[in-house]
């Protein structure tokens, strides 16, 4: 699923964020990349969705190499591939629960299939929400929404950004466990960017990632 290889990555002439030797994630499984504030997570979740273009190294993801691609193809194999949830959850406040998932339908040109975006918000509890706006919604609401619309194309990948950020020990290993059943049932490999050790205890099984602070020594 993931093969990366002498991967860095700057936004700058100074020290790279990332500088990555050697990952691989067979399909399937689950990743968590741990690592403080400022390490570069989020960067490396951008390049892994094909936000970001890698500057040097190898990054394959779904037996696609993406350093080959152009920005437009980037953009099509993200809508066909990955299911990103972000830490600000983005959730449009003009459109309800049930249209903010269909969005990865409407972005990618396909036909948006109604029946499944119901059936998954009424999977995580929100079948009383499909016509309810965001500002409506408890935070913890809002957040399932979110996870709804990540796996709604049903993606080979499910990257979530800090996702335990602000939660309680309880509320974290629900959400840990949330979407590792959502990506069990898409068939999808899961990376989760965190730096909260307690995502490592909800998910024991995941391979580790440790990304050191920009600027030092792994």
């Amino acid at each position: 699923m993931l093969h990366l290889a002498s991967l860095t990555y700057g936004y700058d002439d100074a020290c790279p964020v990332l500088d990555i030797a050697a990952f691989h994630l067979p399909a399937g499984r689950h990743a968590l990349l741990l690592g403080p504030s400022g390490s570069g997570k989020s960067t490396l979740l951008h390049l892994l969705a094909g936000i970001l273009a890698p500057q040097q190294g190898r990054l394959e993801v779904a037996g696609t190499s993406l350093a080959g691609l152009s920005p437009r193809q980037r953009d099509s194999w993200r809508g066909s591939t990955v299911g990103l949830l972000p830490q600000q959850l983005a959730l449009v406040p003009s459109l309800n629960v049930l249209d903010n998932v269909l969005l990865p339908a409407y972005a990618s040109g396909k036909r948006p299939d109604r029946n499944r975006a119901a059936s998954l918000l009424g999977q995580l509890g929100l079948a009383d929400k499909l016509a309810a706006y965001p500002h409506a919604l408890s935070g913890g609401q809002r957040q399932r929404t979110a996870i709804a619309r990540a796996v709604f194309m049903r993606p080979r990948l499910i990257l979530a950004d800090e996702p335990t950020a602000n939660l309680d020990d309880g509320a974290c290993a629900a959400v840990v466990n949330l979407l590792a059943r959502q990506a069990a049932q898409a068939g999808a490999s899961l990376v989760i960017a965190s730096h909260d050790a307690r995502v490592l205890a909800a998910l024991p099984d995941a391979a580790v990632l440790r990304l050191p602070r920009a600027g030092l020594a792994p």
